[in-house]
């Protein structure tokens, strides 16, 4: 069955309150029950209340939404299943209060499944994940100047809480996936270092992928007077003999197209899915060049910072136009096959805007093999999904399995 474009299908508002029920791109047959039957989801909220991240970072027609993968066979969180509240320092300093997590109790067994998880996840995505790449192909008709991604995270959700729902409602045993989905939500990738020791050690031979490079990357994030919605980050690597940055890549901030966040209730860890885009900057005057480089030539590599790098007093602007906002260090061991490209990473952040920072160990799995397939002229439904399934499978039994670390 060969993809429809949007503009083909019959008109509907994407942000409007039965986005759920809008015509699909696949048969309604691959549509999952609980979805057909769930009749009181509310309508979507606003990027900034849903994600807690900055509202340029998502194109227009971008979608953001959750679900959990698990529940039984009344589509209802089992009763094994509950909500606490975890003690992370970062959202007590950000925030004053501790984000909610879905836990479920070790001595009770899996929710026997209608469907192999892999395959209920991917009914749920496929459709999504159709529509928001045509949005990529319809707002960049060449994309050979972008870079589009289809990238799985791994972590654990983050649900903030709300003044609108009490307490009451969010104490074990009453949360609900109507409840959850009104909060706003984070994802949160610092993982545990046996977990990342056991992703390089043995998950990369089981997938057959081959150790590429180790990159030692700083990215200077810098706000342009002239973009105000853009974030520009300047990728650097160090010059050993004299200890200076070297800039050898512009890009303008992420733009995120699709980040489906899962729940995986069988598993210590959850699953994002994003779909997003960068762009090179290449097009810069001599003055231009000259004012991010003279910012880039003023940073003093400095360990004991966050984020690795500071500036001297007055330095951290350049010509009126550009200004340091933040920076990360980040290092990093790629592995790749033909198909997926796996990032093993340890990341040193720090804000300048907010004044705060965090250092994380992160792993994200590129699926390179549908973005090429997705930029056919003609998409066959049936192989992205079918793609999608064997992918989910692969991170379902390799990356999801790790030990308590937020309880």
């Amino acid at each position: 069955m060969a993809y429809i474009p949007p503009h083909k299908r019959q008109s509907y508002q994407a942000c409007s309150s039965d986005r759920h029920n809008r015509p699909s791109p696949i048969p309604q047959s691959l549509v999952p029950q609980f979805r057909r039957n769930l009749s009181s989801r509310l309508p979507p909220k606003p990027f900034s209340q849903r994600s807690g991240k900055i509202i340029y970072n998502y194109a227009k027609q971008a979608i953001s939404t959750w679900f959990p993968v698990g529940l039984d066979h009344n589509y209802q969180f089992p009763s094994s299943v509950h909500v606490d509240p975890v003690p992370l320092q970062f959202f007590e300093r950000t925030t004053g209060t501790n984000p909610l997590v879905l836990f479920k109790n070790n001595n009770n067994h899996p929710v026997e499944q209608v469907r192999s998880p892999w395959v209920y996840i991917a009914e749920n995505v496929v459709s999504d994940l159709l529509s928001s790449f045509e949005n990529v192909k319809n707002e960049k008709l060449d994309l050979k100047d972008v870079k589009p991604k289809l990238v799985a995270r791994f972590g654990k959700i983050l649900f903030h809480k709300s003044p609108s729902i009490s307490e009451e409602t969010m104490r074990v045993g009453l949360a609900t996936e109507t409840t959850l989905s009104q909060l706003r939500r984070s994802f949160y990738t610092n993982i545990p270092n046996s977990y990342m020791a056991n992703i390089k050690g043995e998950v990369t031979q089981k997938i057959r992928v081959d150790f590429e490079e180790e990159k030692d990357l700083y990215h200077v994030k810098l706000s342009d007077a002239t973009l105000p919605d853009s974030t520009i980050s300047c990728k650097c690597s160090v010059i050993k003999e004299d200890k200076r940055l070297q800039l050898y890549k512009i890009e303008l901030h992420q733009v995120r197209h699709m980040v489906i966040d899962i729940s995986c209730l069988d598993k210590n860890l959850d699953l994002r899915l994003m779909l997003s885009t960068k762009r090179i900057l290449t097009a810069l005057t001599d003055d231009e060049m000259q004012s991010i480089i003279s910012l880039i030539n003023s940073a003093v590599l400095d360990p004991d910072v966050k984020g690795g790098l500071r500036w001297p007093l007055g330095r951290t602007s350049s010509g009126g136009r550009y200004c340091v906002v933040g920076v990360w260090h980040t290092i990093a061991k790629d592995y790749k096959s033909s198909s997926l490209r796996l990032k093993v990473r340890q990341a040193d952040r720090y804000d300048f805007r907010t004044s705060t920072g965090e250092a994380t160990r992160e792993i994200n799995l590129k699926l390179k093999n549908i973005v090429s397939l997705l930029q056919e002229q003609e998409v066959e439904v049936s192989l992205v999904s079918e793609m999608l399934k064997d992918h989910l499978r692969l991170i379902w039994d390799h990356f999801l399995c790790c030990e308590h670390f937020l309880s």
